[in-house]
């Protein structure tokens, strides 16, 4: 039994912040790679960010990288994705993922092993 679910998807002004939640269960989040993607209108899904196990390495899209911060608690089992200066490009269904620590944040996305349900982010004025 693993599970994920997202929270903090929310209707926002362009420079305003969220954050986004990745709730785990049934697994210790610490032993996954957690990664953020993102499914814009009109286009496929893409990453925004994903922490290695194995070395900790983190890693941005160039979109997002300076506005943008992933974060884990231990003592919750959660993780998430602090989002600050919102464009409204920035627009998407937004998604957490996990998969195996011994795999890298490189994995295919159809090889991640569990998904969120997806949390809508709408950036307008």
């Amino acid at each position: 039994q693993v599970q994920l679910v997202e929270s903090g998807g929310d209707s926002v002004q362009p420079g305003g912040s969220l954050r986004l939640s990745c709730a785990a269960s049934g697994f210790t989040l610490n032993n996954y790679v957690i990664g953020w993607f993102r499914r814009a209108p009109g286009k496929e899904r893409e990453g925004v960010s994903c922490v290695n196990v194995i070395d900790g390495k983190t890693f941005y899209a160039g979109s997002v990288k300076g506005r943008f911060t992933v974060s884990r608690d231990s003592a919750t089992n959660t993780f998430y994705l602090q989002m600050n200066s919102l464009k409204p490009e920035d627009t998407a269904v937004y998604y957490c993922a996990a998969v195996s620590g011994k795999r890298l944040c490189n994995t295919p996305l159809r090889e991640w092993d569990s998904w969120g349900q997806g949390t809508q982010v709408t950036v307008s004025s």
